[in-house]
């Protein structure tokens, strides 16, 4: 894009700048718990640590005519996969194809049909989505100009909302402090704004205050919002800041690790299925959950006992709503997203009112995504994967949320080999993005990076509907942005999962 940026730095210059990150980070939340293969268990048992998220010295150039495609779409995904939650008969017969070679699919799929046949309690769902991109350039031209790619569609636990406003406001800040050497491109109107955390609170706290209980009980009991987590999580400070921020609005709100569900709550038969939680310093101060907001429960990993099934059978049917509730999980599965994407598919127009302006909307951020099963499409996209002459131009994804799942270009042959082929079809073959390279300095874990990046643009949504109802969404609105940055040898982008840190735009145009 600028072959001048980023502005060179001296060496007092890149001290001072450095020190400026490592302190504004400290005292504004823009950390995480230190990982064990730095700070050992040992010397710190209580994790009591913490020290500065990764972050890219300077903000990462992004084509402006991109950024607000990418902005502007999010309310109609929005809609997009509140009208697919809803037409559960058409996300049926999509996710019962890969029920028998994908065993947690299936183990949702069973917690939803038990749900159903006993009746859900809580026909209200809210969704804090997030739609991931990346700048397209085809490299067969030098003509080319930047299109923006959808990288997936994110229905749970879409994590950075915190990290992705403090990352903003930092360079923000190192741009007016004049911390930055003198730079044509580096000036504030360049910097979008960005609201995550109280838009993602405000998406919260819609759903607690639209929550209304099953029953009429007196004396009544405090509401509160569970914010369900993982029993280690180095990623807290990105969740304390939506926790602060609905506490300022009045709201109490409880960080409930999976693993404890069943022992802090409890499901009430007799009034409705109401949701009570027993936070374990308040043993004689119930509280009746209007909110479960899913920071765990995403992964296989985190259901290796029937305990974590049971636990997530008791949230799914009590009446609480759920952020997520289990289909909009599955909504999220990468099968929804290869069948939407498929060329020539027809089921945009089944969601999006058959608008031809929504549908185009959507469709033209799609890139070509194949099934793996033994239809038409199937079969070609099976041809391309084992051909090693052609599987270069594509990434083969599983059903799976967060990174390091994937496999890549010419390891994709070797790797479907040493599958049953009964197995291929729980994965879809996506052609691979291939965005514009450029310079940037990453600062992870105390240690300096320099060098050729690529990025990650995510916008947040927010969509709170009632299932079985057929109009409009109550809410829908966009509700901010992340950026992740990367080494461009990396493959996968992670942050948590420890590939990649958390960037802000430089918006350019191109």
């Amino acid at each position: 894009m600028d072959s001048d940026y980023p502005p060179a730095l001296t060496t007092q210059q890149f001290e001072y700048l450095l020190s400026s990150i490592k302190d504004w980070s400290i005292a504004h939340g823009f950390a995480v718990r230190p990982p064990t293969s730095l700070i050992s268990s040992e010397i710190d048992p209580e994790r009591n640590l913490a020290m500065p998220a990764p972050l890219t010295v300077f903000p990462s150039l992004f084509p402006r005519a991109c950024f607000e495609e990418a902005w502007d779409a999010q309310k109609v995904y929005n809609e997009l996969y509140a009208a697919i939650v809803r037409d559960e008969e058409w996300l049926a017969s999509i996710i019962e194809e890969i029920l028998d070679v994908d065993d947690f699919i299936a183990k949702l799929w069973e917690v939803h049909l038990a749900v159903k046949k006993e009746g859900y309690a809580q026909n209200l769902t809210l969704g804090l989505f997030r739609s991931d991109y990346m700048v397209h350039l085809d490299p067969s031209t030098k003509e080319a100009t930047p299109d923006l790619k959808q990288v997936e569609f994110n229905t749970i636990a879409s994590s950075f909302g915190g990290l992705s406003q403090r990352a903003s406001e930092l360079h923000k800040y190192l741009v007016r402090t004049s911390a930055y050497p003198p730079s044509p491109l580096l000036k504030d109107p360049n910097l979008p704004q960005n609201a995550t955390i109280s838009e993602l609170a405000q998406g919260l706290a819609i759903a607690h205050q639209s929550y209304e209980s099953p029953v009429s009980i007196w004396p009544k009991i405090s509401r509160c919002v569970i914010i369900l987590v993982q029993d280690t999580e180095r990623n807290i400070f990105d969740q304390k800041h939506l926790e602060y921020q609905l506490q300022t609005n009045g709201i109490d709100v409880f960080r409930l690790p999976f693993s404890r569900v069943l022992e802090d709550t409890r499901v009430v038969e007799t009034e409705g299925r109401r949701l009570i939680y027993h936070a374990p310093h308040l043993p004689d101060s119930p509280y009746e959950v209007t909110v479960v907001y899913y920071r765990a429960g995403y992964s296989p990993d985190e259901y290796s006992s029937p305990i974590a099934w049971t636990s997530r059978l008791q949230l799914e049917r009590s009446a609480a709503v759920k952020c997520p509730s289990i289909l909009t999980h599955l909504a999220g599965s990468k099968k929804i997203q290869q069948v939407l994407a498929t060329p020539s598919s027809p089921h945009l127009a089944r969601f999006l009112r058959n608008d031809p302006h929504l549908i185009e909307r959507v469709r033209r951020t799609f890139t070509n995504i194949y099934p793996l099963d033994d239809s038409p499409a199937g079969l070609e996209a099976r041809s391309l994967a084992l051909d090693p002459k052609s599987a270069h131009r594509y990434v083969l994804k599983p059903q799976r949320e967060g990174g390091g799942n994937n496999v890549y270009r010419t390891a994709i042959p070797s790797f479907l080999q040493s599958l049953p082929e009964r197995n291929w079809k729980s994965y879809i073959l996506m052609e691979i993005i291939e965005p514009p390279t450029m310079h940037n300095v990453i600062y992870r874990n105390g240690g300096i990076q320099s060098g050729e990046v690529i990025g990650e643009l995510g916008i947040y949504g927010i969509c709170l509907w009632r299932q079985g109802q057929e109009e409009s969404p109550q809410s829908n609105w966009t509700a901010g942005y992340l950026l992740r940055t990367k080494g461009s040898a990396s493959q996968e982008g992670g942050v948590a999962a420890g590939f990649g840190c958390v960037d802000s735009c430089l918006l350019v145009d191109v």
